[in-house]
């Protein structure tokens, strides 16, 4: 089936099944690979991308219920990582494997789109979904409070 998406502020269509998840839709039609697959089952967060600003695990949506939402992924975040959760990522160097940080980066991007300013508790109920293997939460939190101004 045709579904037309708007995807990263692009108008794009794709012939899948009506039950593909978006994850693999963004992933194997648009070669959108930023965006990972981590349990298929929406707990670890490696997936989310943002659905009209909000983060969302991206296996979790089939294409036919994402209707006319603008989607948007890592790539489209930031093409040259300058956005400001991007920049105190590596700031702050957060990642060790890397595998969860995109779907962190969303998380705290989304987090800090409504809540600009925002407190630990803020930032451990925003994150809680997005597990990191290697244990960087102190690290992730830090770069939060940077990217918000909050921290030297």
């Amino acid at each position: 089936m045709q579904y037309t998406l708007l995807v990263n502020g692009a108008s794009t269509s794709v012939d899948v099944d009506s039950d593909t998840p978006l994850l693999w839709v963004l992933r194997d039609h648009l070669n959108l690979t930023g965006t990972k697959f981590g349990c298929g089952v929406g707990q670890c967060g490696a997936c989310t991308v943002h659905l009209d600003g909000q983060a969302t695990r991206s296996c979790q949506w089939i294409v036919r219920d994402v209707g006319a939402r603008h989607i948007t992924t890592i790539e489209g975040l930031s093409a040259d990582g300058s956005h400001p959760v991007q920049r105190a990522w590596v700031r702050e160097q957060v990642p060790q494997c890397g595998y969860c940080q995109v779907g962190q980066i969303m998380s705290a991007a989304a987090l800090l789109a409504g809540t600009p300013h925002p407190t630990d508790a803020d930032i451990d109920a925003a994150m809680a979904g997005n597990i990191c293997r290697c244990g960087t939460y102190q690290r992730i939190r830090r770069a939060i409070h940077v990217a918000a101004g909050d921290a030297p």
